[in-house]
């Protein structure tokens, strides 16, 4: 029998009473159909409900041709009535998004043409993926009328039209949809073939916030928040920017001017103690004039200047020049150099003893290890240690 779905003539119902009509085993619970549901299956970018019947827990929900199937950690006896109810939250969050997504949906459309083509409710966000650009300098324009229609807490029109009513309503679809099609309008805003269920008004969609666009698939991937979740977004952002308006002692509307200013100085620091280094690095090499192979330890130093260092102790001393730079109690990176040298087969026995990966061209071998300094120099005997 077809299943009466409750959810369709009102999305705010959280309690029911049902009848069982059939109950099937399944491997992780049973599958259980009412006579009625408030419990929407899901579909349209919407996940199904959640909730409990007859205080047995609702796991997931599938559709069968016309029926509802729930599917329930415990059986139930044909014929028994029972009491079902809706996760409200988690409903009234999901209708939030949907009908959030809507809105944005039609603006987008009625301004560029654009179709929604792909729609997720992730656990953190939404995502909608259109058929084509949405220019970065439209999105505060975009952003600000979809609140408005919020503001205006216009009710929604939601109804299947007739087969002769059909062809003359206008709504949004990604492809043509037989008859019966289900409607759901915000009128100003929005209409669209929909199958899933959606809060009264627009007042209650509460803020719609545009997080990111990006490129995707010859479009744009859209990723927002509406309701309690963006809310709670916006606290924490707010949250974030008064630790940093502390931290750079300016007002919360001026860390980003902060946060420049404080880039462009750690810009310049970053070529000074750069130009320093280079100074450096090369008084290291000049103590290794025609030293032969040389064994050098030095601190704190990135991987790329391990490797500088390396490539100009190696043009001084003639030789092979190891540069290590680290502790034993965080390991260390290393690079190995030699003009003109094949380092491979060494290096390679040196990752095996001292607990090593890494590589590279014949003349460069590059990596990190896991041991002891004295391990290392114990390993390098042929060579001289220039600290």
């Amino acid at each position: 029998m077809d299943t009466i779905r409750k959810y369709y003539e009102d999305s705010h119902l959280r309690r029911f009473s049902a009848q069982v009509v059939c109950c099937e085993k399944a491997s992780e619970g049973f599958w259980i159909e009412l006579d009625q549901t408030a419990f929407f299956p899901g579909g349209g970018g919407q996940a199904c409900d959640c909730g409990t019947i007859g205080g047995a827990a609702v796991a997931d929900m599938k559709e069968d041709g016309q029926r509802v199937l729930h599917l329930c950690t415990r059986e139930f006896s044909v014929g028994e009535t029972v009491t079902g109810e809706v996760n409200w939250e988690h409903r009234f969050d999901l209708m939030q998004q949907h009908s959030g997504e809507h809105i944005l949906s039609g603006l987008i459309h009625a301004k560029f043409g654009l179709h929604n083509v792909g729609f997720h409710m992730g656990a953190d966000a939404v995502t909608i993926d259109f058929d084509g650009e949405v220019p970065d300098e439209a999105l505060p324009e975009l952003e600000r009328k979809a609140n408005e229609a919020v503001w205006e807490n216009i009710p929604l029109k939601i109804w299947t039209p007739s087969s002769q009513e059909l062809p003359n309503v206008s709504y949004r679809t990604k492809r043509a949809l037989p008859w019966p099609v289900r409607i759901v309008e915000i009128p100003g805003y929005d209409s669209c073939a929909c199958c899933g269920v959606h809060v009264k008004a627009t007042g209650e969609i509460g803020p719609i916030k545009i997080l990111s666009t990006v490129g995707f698939r010859g479009g744009v991937r859209m990723e927002i928040l509406c309701g309690k979740r963006a809310l709670e977004y916006l606290s924490r952002s707010h949250q974030q920017n008064q630790m940093v308006s502390r931290e750079f002692s300016v007002p919360v509307g001026e860390t980003g001017a902060a946060a420049r200013k404080m880039n462009e100085q750690a810009a310049k620091l970053k070529f000074q103690i750069g130009a320093m280094q280079r100074k450096l690095f090369a008084a290291a090499a000049d103590r290794c004039e025609n030293a032969g192979n040389v064994l050098m330890f030095q601190e704190d130093l990135a991987p790329a200047s391990v490797r500088t260092l390396a490539e100009l102790v190696s043009l001084r001393c003639g030789a092979a020049a190891a540069v290590f730079s680290g502790t034993d109690e965080t390991g260390y990176s290393y690079c190995l150099a030699q003009q003109g040298g094949d380092l491979r087969t060494f290096v390679k026995k040196m990752n095996e003893l001292l607990h090593g990966r890494g590589g590279g061209k014949p003349e460069f071998q590059q990596g990190s290890l896991r041991d002891t300094k004295q391990s290392i120099m114990a390993y390098f005997t042929d060579f001289k240690c220039i600290e």
